[in-house]
């Protein structure tokens, strides 16, 4: 069944998408050069920027027919760029939650998402000194604790080595799969793509990302 469908969509008359099909509750592996609008077109499906030309299809209805804030919970980016308040790892959590109204989570669900993240760290630990690997699994962590029904990755393993790598995307996976959750993830790591993807689009252009 179909979660996505790109139509002719093309963005800024750079970037060109003829016809894209993304499969619903699956793992969906988007590769490519730097430069051939991987990461545009994440942005392109939560409704972060806006097609200049064609149709996005969500669920069978046109994207922009959806409230975009609404979208954007639902359709979750996880992009290269890692937002992590200069708190601790707990307070990060907070933070997020409040900024959407919601719940604030308790420690044990805490620990959940970090360990999916591969993170074992006392969670008053300040985030300030981490690596950017370790800031980029914590904040992979609170995205993922929103249960979103589809997640989106931008190089989700970029700052991590291969042990690390491999573990996260298991777990990612696996806790997807899992939650009825589709995982849509952008790297350039083939190998990666090889192990987890569901399906492997390789995209071919040229632009800017």
């Amino acid at each position: 069944m179909s979660l996505f469908i790109l139509e002719n969509v093309k963005y800024e008359g750079i970037l060109s998408y003829p016809l894209i099909e993304i499969k619903k509750c699956k793992t969906t592996f988007f590769c490519g050069e730097s430069g051939c609008g991987k990461s545009t077109l994440l942005k392109l499906l939560n409704g972060v920027v806006s097609v200049s030309n064609g149709t996005i299809y969500y669920n069978g209805s046109e994207i922009n027919s959806y409230n975009p804030i609404e979208l954007r919970r639902e359709v979750l980016l996880v992009s290269q760029s890692v937002y992590l308040f200069d708190n601790s790892i707990r307070d990060n959590f907070f933070e997020y939650y409040d900024y959407r109204n919601l719940e604030k989570p308790n420690d044990h669900e805490i620990h959940k998402f970090l360990q999916l993240c591969c993170i074992d760290f006392p969670l008053d630990t300040p985030c300030t000194n981490m690596s950017g690997g370790e800031k980029q699994r914590i904040f992979i962590a609170i995205c993922m604790s929103f249960m979103p029904k589809v997640l989106l990755l931008d190089e989700p393993t970029s700052a991590l080595d291969d042990n690390n790598a491999f573990n996260l995307m298991t777990n990612i996976k696996e806790f997807c799969r899992e939650n009825d959750i589709s995982l849509i993830v952008v790297s350039h790591n083939k190998a990666l793509a090889e192990k987890f993807g569901d399906e492997i689009i390789n995209l071919i252009g040229c632009a800017n990302e």
